[in-house]
């Protein structure tokens, strides 16, 4: 039988698709890249926003619609959010963020029994869920869950509400799983988690830093990184390996979300200005071409134009390499759901529309950094004639010639661009 799976969002899903995906091979499944031709789909859903909802339900109306003869499986955030809607749109296996492990059985289930199946767990105390891929089919990164859930609570997310309390995989288990990735050739692993850097929090035995020091020793392994993490979570012993440790990526993404004193504060966030900035500058002296990157969102309610404008000017002084730009979105069930204040769509779009731009130029500043300098490059694919891939500080080098991939190589920047900087080898 063939199978499609349809995953939106973020790492996290991509792994539990990846997951997914090797389960269904392993025992005799055949995938197939178009939903339309597949006995079997999967729509690993994300509820971060009310557009990623509303693109995931427009997409199981799109599979019922277009493949109607098809197994319709629907997990993941929007499913967990929406799970009453959900159920009158004719799925046949209807879970949420647990039992993705499970995907063998309950499909074979379903194929013995013709039953339609829904389970929802109420208790965010769930045990973290393990799974293990064990080779992605891009060879030079691989991605490795690490952590789930999330205890935050920042009064905008619903996602705490949706992927329960913080939970990780065990220590010996995340050691094992990265051997055996490297064993089959990937030179990069890239921690994931919903709040990967609170890993190991629960048990308090041990940390992020901890997991990194451990699989820093094994031989092959070229490249460590970390997804993203909060400011709350760096400490100076994370920032001692960043300093000494060659093999962890210098890229972070570190969520700021807003650039107002009063409007973290109203949005629940766990650090001041000045707290996040002195973080900052210490990853900065501990590594001074540090890419670090971010989310911001504008228009949070009763956001005034001045606090815009704060959030505009902090954003320039961190200097970010990055900016991810979000409009707020209504989520309900949050705390600022119910707060008043809520501010009108062309607003939120405009102010969108002009941080973006400082984006760019931000991105612009970083990369032109580079020119003259050479840097190592682990090459990843080849598209038209060149070839494209990233440097430890995850800048996107393209070369103007044919190399070999999952190799790196020594570059010379020569042209930088707002999502790229163009170079050519050191012969």
């Amino acid at each position: 039988m063939k199978f499609n799976i349809l995953t939106f969002g973020c790492k996290v899903n991509s792994y539990e698709s990846e997951y997914m995906k090797e389960q269904l091979i392993n025992h005799g499944y055949v995938y197939e890249e178009d939903y339309k031709k597949s006995d079997i789909v999967i729509v690993n859903t994300c509820s971060v926003t009310n557009t990623a909802d509303n693109k995931c339900k427009k997409m199981i109306r799109n599979v019922r619609r277009d493949n109607n003869q098809a197994l319709l499986m629907v997990c993941g955030c929007t499913a967990e959010n929406h799970r009453e809607e959900l159920n009158d749109l004719d799925i046949d296996i209807l879970i949420g963020n647990k039992e993705k492990s499970q995907v063998i059985s309950l499909i074979e289930d379903f194929q013995s029994s013709n039953e339609k199946y829904i389970k929802f767990y109420n208790d965010r105390r769930l045990p973290f869920e393990d799974m293990k891929v064990k080779e992605f089919n891009d060879k030079t990164r691989a991605y490795v869950k690490i952590q789930d859930g999330c205890n935050n609570y920042c009064a905008y997310c619903i996602i705490p509400y949706v992927r329960g309390s913080i939970r990780s995989k065990g220590f010996e288990e995340a050691v094992q799983e990265i051997k055996e990735l490297v064993n089959a050739g990937h030179k990069e692993i890239v921690f994931t988690g919903i709040n990967t850097g609170a890993y190991g929090k629960e048990t308090g035995k041990y940390d992020l830093t901890d997991l990194i020091r451990e699989i820093s020793k094994i031989d092959g392994l070229d490249r460590i990184r970390v997804s993203s993490i909060e400011i709350t979570e760096i400490n100076d012993k994370f920032i001692e390996e960043m300093k000494n440790n060659p093999k962890l990526c210098g890229h972070l993404h570190v969520s700021l979300q807003s650039g107002s004193e009063r409007v973290l504060k109203a949005m629940n966030r766990k650090y001041t200005k000045q707290e996040y900035l002195e973080k900052i500058n210490k990853l900065r002296l501990a590594r001074p071409n540090i890419n670090l990157t971010t989310d911001v969102i504008v228009g949070f309610p009763t956001e005034t134009e001045s606090e815009f404008l704060e959030c505009v000017e902090y954003c320039k002084q961190v200097g970010f390499s990055k900016i991810h730009v979000f409009p707020y979105s209504k989520r309900e069930g949050t705390k600022a759901a119910s707060m008043e204040g809520h501010l009108p769509n062309n607003i939120k779009k405009d102010r969108a529309r002009r941080l973006i731009e400082i984006d760019e130029e931000l991105q612009l500043k970083y990369n032109q950094k580079f020119i003259g300098e050479e840097v190592n490059v682990l090459i990843e694919e080849i598209i038209d004639g060149k070839s494209i891939g990233h440097t430890e500080n995850f800048l996107k080098v393209e070369l103007n010639e044919i190399v070999e991939t999952n190799k790196c190589y020594n570059v010379v920047i020569k042209e930088a661009y707002v999502d790229k900087v163009e170079g050519e080898l050191v012969k």
